[in-house]
């Protein structure tokens, strides 16, 4: 097997790393795993791509690339730079530090990648790595991630729906604010929605008198409901969401339409 991975956290994170064991297993001793990752640090980037400047992209050694981009760049770079006469079977993105849960999903250069793997008519899963009190005690907060992940991305390999459709499905994987060991199954879980803890700015004066805001998010432990995501992760669970990038309302179709005519 032939696998792209990228990330948001940059080419020297350490969630990459990860990453890359997690994907040497799954292509094993015949397969390839090609690296094309942001220069820097791209998290809370979203879908973005860089459609009005040029993309600087490094061969920084066999198979590993740095794009000063974003994540769906780096996918971009991928499929047609780097792996253009040969396009890769899986696209993993991540793993990312810090949870892409809940309202986060919606901001995660982590998911904006995958998302482009999925646009582009690829299989693709982004994972990411909740972070919390008990893995700030770990020696290894990615832990979780690591003794879990290959049996994760495998287990849909093997068993979850592909399917093939314009807006095809991408999984988004959670692994809980824990350590691997004390870790549950998987749930499969639609995306929860935690109502304190909005992005917000908080501006701030500098020595020469210049004003910055900086964005600032709330508290991640608040409880999403059953069913949802972040419950499953605060619940020990490894949460796998089913996403795709069709943002229409289905459910409000009908009624809009019925609204609209004046019924």
């Amino acid at each position: 097997m032939r696998i792209l991975i990228t990330n948001d956290d940059g080419i020297n994170a350490p969630g990459l790393e990860i990453l890359r064991a997690i994907a040497t297993e799954i292509a094993g001793e015949a397969g390839e795993v090609w690296t094309v990752a942001p220069a820097f640090e791209q998290s809370g980037v979203g879908h973005c791509i860089s459609y009005t400047h040029p993309t600087m992209i490094v061969q920084l050694d066999e198979r590993r690339f740095a794009a000063e981009g974003s994540p769906a760049d780096c996918v971009l770079a991928g499929l047609y730079d780097v792996m253009v006469h040969a396009r890769p079977d899986l696209v993993l993105s991540g793993v990312n530090r810090g949870n892409n849960a809940g309202e986060n999903a919606m901001y995660s250069g982590t998911l904006g990648g995958a998302m482009e793997a999925a646009l582009q008519g690829l299989p693709a899963i982004a994972l990411s790595q909740f972070m919390g009190p008990r893995t700030a005690m770990l020696d290894d907060p990615f832990d979780c991630a690591a003794r879990h992940g290959t049996r994760v991305v495998r287990t849909l390999l093997e068993k979850a729906i592909w399917d093939d459709g314009p807006y095809r499905l991408f999984y988004n994987v959670n692994f809980p604010p824990m350590s691997g060991r004390d870790c549950g199954g998987l749930a499969v879980t639609r995306q929860g929605f935690r109502r304190k803890a909005r992005h917000g700015v908080e501006p701030h004066v500098s020595p020469s008198g210049r004003r910055f805001l900086w964005v600032r998010g709330g508290a991640q432990d608040e409880r999403t409901g059953p069913g949802t995501d972040v419950e499953a992760n605060l619940d020990g669970l490894i949460s796998v969401q089913p996403c795709r990038a069709d943002l229409t309302a289905h459910d409000a179709i009908d009624a809009v339409t019925r609204a609209l005519a004046g019924e």
